[in-house]
């Protein structure tokens, strides 16, 4: 072989070096791009289903509220009118009656009572004001005061500092779940225990209920609420039951997530 056709061969392997190394520059780029766009555009869709699931969750706090306004203000009054209309009555009714009116009264009295903290717990105002533990007390001891079932609260660790809309949030998820237990569960327990460890929240609520089959559970709205809400805390969110088995709800909220 010649030294022309040598220096030939070398001058095209150079060339077709260049040339795919141009190539493989150039799809490195392009390789990047892509996936910096479809990242993006994962990030904007996450961001959107985000934006979804904040505005879902402000319209039922917000019907929320309403509903709260609706039970203080318009049933509690004319509950109040009632109680009112009875001690009227009383001093004018034949004595036969007045055991049946005293009843009534003491009636009307406690459902007022009880329809106004109703309204507390419905109110995110009320649960702002006080907080995580302070509104789930109150609703448990509701429960208990009702003789709907019998309801426990345990608290481990010491307590920590959490952003009072976040509490808001936690609350409504515990109670979805504990309406989802006095809707469908026919369980005479409910247990809630929130353990406050240094870094987590772990929560976990269950029932001595009927339980359900979880594979067979799809479309439940109250669980997509708990799922939903939990997505906004970037929280960890279990659902566990069987038939006849009762139900857990398991809920690990990390504090770096403030």
């Amino acid at each position: 072989m010649s030294k022309e056709e040598r220096l030939l061969i070398i001058y095209f392997i150079v060339i077709l070096t260049f040339i795919v190394g141009i190539f493989l520059f150039f799809f490195i780029v392009f390789q990047r791009r892509k996936n910096k766009l479809l990242l993006k555009q994962a990030e904007q869709r996450i961001k959107f289903e985000k934006e979804i699931s904040n505005s879902k969750i402000e319209i039922q706090e917000q019907t929320f509220k309403n509903i709260a306004w609706e039970l203080h203000d318009n049933i509690g009054q004319l509950l109040s009118v009632t109680s009112i209309q009875l001690n009227m009555m009383l001093s004018t009714s034949p004595e036969e009656f007045k055991d049946q009116l005293i009843e009534t009264k003491s009636v009307v009295q406690n459902t007022v009572q009880e329809v106004r903290n109703l309204s507390k717990t419905l109110n995110n105002d009320v649960v702002y004001k006080n907080g995580l533990l302070g509104s789930l007390k109150f609703e448990l001891e509701r429960f208990n005061r009702l003789d709907f079932l019998n309801a426990e609260l345990k608290i481990s660790g010491e307590q920590q500092e959490i952003d009072r809309t976040k509490e808001i949030v936690i609350f409504r998820i515990l109670q979805e779940f504990s309406t989802n237990v006095l809707k469908h569960a026919r369980a005479t327990e409910l247990f809630v225990h929130l353990n406050y460890t240094k870094t987590n929240l772990i929560i976990e609520a269950s029932d001595n209920g009927v339980g359900f089959d979880t594979t067979q559970k799809k479309g439940n709205s109250g669980m997509e609420t708990m799922k939903s809400r939990a997505q906004l805390l970037n929280a960890d969110f279990s659902i566990e039951s069987e038939p006849d088995k009762g139900t857990i709800l398991r809920l690990n909220y990390p504090y770096n997530n403030e």
